[in-house]
C-alpha cells in the first residue's frame, strides 16, 4: 500500500502558470546557454545612438559580437551616463522572433553574474536600445546580418544598409 501511495506522489502537481507557460519553459530548457565572453574592453567599444541629445551613451563591445547558426545575435552592451554610472550586460537578439534576452549582468569587479533572463518581445521592452539594435544595426527584416563583421561595420557606419537605404526618406519618391 505504501508503494502505491508513494508512486502517486512521484509527480508534483502542475500549477496553472506552468501549464500556461509550458512551451516557453520547454524552449528555454532545450536551449543551451552560451559561454560568457571576456568582459568588455574600452578599446573594442562601438558607440551607437539611441536618442539624440540624451545624457546616456550606448556601446557594443565589438569583440563579443557573434551571430549563431539559429540567427541570434549576441553581444555585450555597455550603457554609461555622463556622470560616470555604468551598466554592462551580455545579451542576445533573435531577429526572427523579435525577442531579446539578457544572459548575464556585469559586476563592478569586471566579472559576470546574475541569472539568465527569459526571451522577451522587443516590442514590449521599455528599453529603447533593443529596438534600435534590432532595426538599425543587427537585423534585415527577420534575419540577422550575415556575420559579426557586417554588424561591426553597421555600428561604425551608423546603421546597416537595409535600414539606411529603405527608411522612410528613401520611400518618398516611390509613389510618383
Amino acid at each position: 500500500m505504501l508503494a502505491l501511495a508513494l508512486a502517486g506522489c512521484e509527480h508534483a502537481p502542475t500549477s496553472d502558470w506552468e501549464r500556461k507557460n509550458q512551451p516557453l519553459l520547454d524552449k528555454e530548457q532545450a536551449e543551451t546557454m552560451p559561454a560568457l565572453p571576456a568582459y568588455p574592453r574600452s578599446g573594442a567599444l562601438l558607440e551607437f545612438e539611441v536618442r539624440a541629445g540624451r545624457e546616456i551613451r550606448y556601446y557594443i563591445d565589438g569583440a563579443t559580437l557573434n551571430v549563431d547558426d539559429k540567427g541570434v545575435v549576441r553581444y555585450s552592451l555597455v550603457v554609461r551616463t555622463l556622470s560616470g554610472a555604468e551598466n554592462v550586460s551580455y545579451e542576445g537578439i533573435n531577429c526572427k522572433s523579435g525577442e531579446f534576452r539578457v544572459y548575464a549582468l556585469g559586476r563592478a569587479d569586471g566579472t559576470w553574474g546574475g541569472r539568465s533572463g527569459s526571451w522577451r518581445p522587443i516590442a514590449e521592452s521599455r528599453q529603447p536600445q533593443h529596438r534600435v539594435l534590432q532595426r538599425q544595426y543587427f537585423c534585415q527584416r527577420d534575419a540577422p546580418l550575415s556575420d559579426a563583421d557586417d554588424i561591426r561595420r553597421a555600428l561604425r557606419e551608423g546603421g546597416n544598409p537595409w535600414a539606411r537605404n529603405f527608411g522612410a526618406d528613401s520611400l518618398r519618391g516611390l509613389g510618383r
